[in-house]
């Protein structure tokens, strides 16, 4: 059963912690590894991977889909998440046509300074000249 507003609970900004498919230790790779789920266009950000987010609630938590990219390579995907009964975040992250992980995140704040937008494959190119 869908809902119409995102559960409160799920509301807000998540340290991502752990990953069942990459090693704990490039997660912070980009800053730290970090999931803002407002219903808004949110962002994500983990190892080597900077998106925009847009969630949308479900029964037991939210479902997302995403756009960015993995250092330079464009990559979309979905993913889901749900609160445990600890007050943490179980989720699943889809890469399209690639890996899936699932991870868990803490609740955390805002970061001091903004989650950067994704690069595009033409700033691959910018940084060599």
């Amino acid at each position: 059963m869908v809902r119409d507003v995102l559960d409160p609970q799920v509301v807000g900004w998540w340290r991502i912690i752990d990953t069942s498919q990459w090693g704990r230790k490039t997660l912070d790779r980009l800053g730290t590894a970090m999931l803002s789920i407002t219903g808004g266009v949110d962002q994500l950000r983990m190892h080597f991977l900077l998106a925009t987010v847009k969630a949308k609630p479900l029964k037991s938590g939210a479902t997302f889909t995403w756009e960015g990219a993995w250092e330079f390579d464009e990559l979309h995907g979905t993913g889901r998440v749900k609160l445990r009964k600890d007050g943490t975040l179980e989720g699943h992250l889809q890469i399209a046509r690639g890996d899936r992980s699932a991870f868990s995140a803490e609740r955390t704040l805002a970061p001091a300074q903004p989650i950067p937008d994704p690069p595009s494959y033409a700033d691959k190119w910018i940084r060599y000249r």
